[in-house]
């Protein structure tokens, strides 16, 4: 069940649109749940999609009457690395560009359609909008995933994730030399109240902690830095939120870092570079390495030291 309450920025909306933007579905798709009878606000069923919604209402969404023709079918033809596999687990290096599940605006052509083409078995384990997904990455960002193939793994994975016993790295450029060499950013990261479709720092958001260091500097072809990043939570866009919010927005972001000039990247600079986690069946910790794709290395090729 996907539970959820109203935040400040969606307040005023149609239950339809906030169903779409909290189930990741299309809106038709989020009108057939609501439809369906799958969708409840303040325990009561919703009866209709037009109803607007105040800040703080409950709503909750049954991914089980979500419409099965939404559900994500098998792709052969989307490209990504497996980088481990067994009977519990599939390890991927994902490139940048590709969006890890079918959601809003995003039907087809994700990781998952990949995933599903050359690992039917994941179509029953957990969401099956998002079947084995225990962690996500942005589309614009590369690297580590872990994806669960049955729901002991999935069960046992999404536990790490929440206490942090799993462990999570990124490589990342961003704009200035941060004024300490290490830092932790301790904010809480909610929908932007200006716009639902960002996320912000807000007072009323779930906790997220950002623990940097910084790595080198430049000031050639900009005043940069090379920091490397550790998630000790995972909220949404949480490393660019938290970079933006302390004045280092990433280089590349076209949302939390507009109007300054990408030194020819077409993406953010952020690589999930390092993933670690304990075996769901043998409880063995395991340590994956994912290096700098291609773009990435070009681009520190063209710094010069601070």
């Amino acid at each position: 069940m996907i539970s959820e309450r109203v935040p400040a920025a969606l307040a005023g909306e149609r239950l339809d649109r906030v169903v779409s933007l909290l189930a990741d579905i299309s809106r038709s798709a989020a009108a057939a749940t609501i439809a369906a009878g799958g969708v409840r606000v303040d325990g009561a069923p919703a009866g209709s999609g037009k109803v607007r919604l105040a800040e703080g209402a409950l709503v909750e969404v049954d991914p089980a009457a979500i419409p099965r023709a939404s559900f994500p079918a098998p792709d052969p033809d989307v490209a990504f690395e497996v980088v481990h596999v067994d009977e519990h687990v599939i390890v991927v290096d994902k490139p940048a560009g590709l969006v890890v599940h079918p959601g809003a605006g995003n039907p087809d052509k994700t990781l998952v359609n990949g995933l599903l083409a050359r690992f039917p078995d994941l179509a029953s384990v957990g969401d099956p909008m998002r079947p084995g997904v225990v962690h996500r990455l942005d589309a614009g960002s590369s690297g580590l995933l872990v994806v669960a193939r049955t729901d002991a793994a999935a069960t046992a994975l999404i536990e790490q994730f929440a206490t942090h016993a799993a462990g999570r790295r990124y490589d990342a450029v961003v704009w200035g030399h941060p004024e300490a060499p290490h830092g932790i950013v301790d904010a809480p990261i909610g929908r932007d109240p200006a716009d639902p479709l960002r996320m912000a720092v807000v007072v009323d958001g779930k906790p997220a902690r950002t623990e940097y260091e910084v790595v080198a500097r430049s000031r050639t072809p900009g005043m940069l830095a090379r920091l490397s990043c550790v998630l000790q939570t995972g909220r949404t866009h949480q490393i660019r939120v938290h970079l933006a919010a302390i004045g280092h927005p990433l280089v590349g972001d076209p949302v939390y870092g507009p109007r300054r000039t990408t030194f020819g990247l077409t993406r953010p600079f952020l690589h999930a570079a390092e993933l670690s986690f304990d075996h769901p069946d043998t409880g063995e910790r395991c340590t994956f390495h994912s290096p700098l794709p291609a773009d990435l290395e070009a681009f520190l090729a063209g710094l010069e030291p601070a």
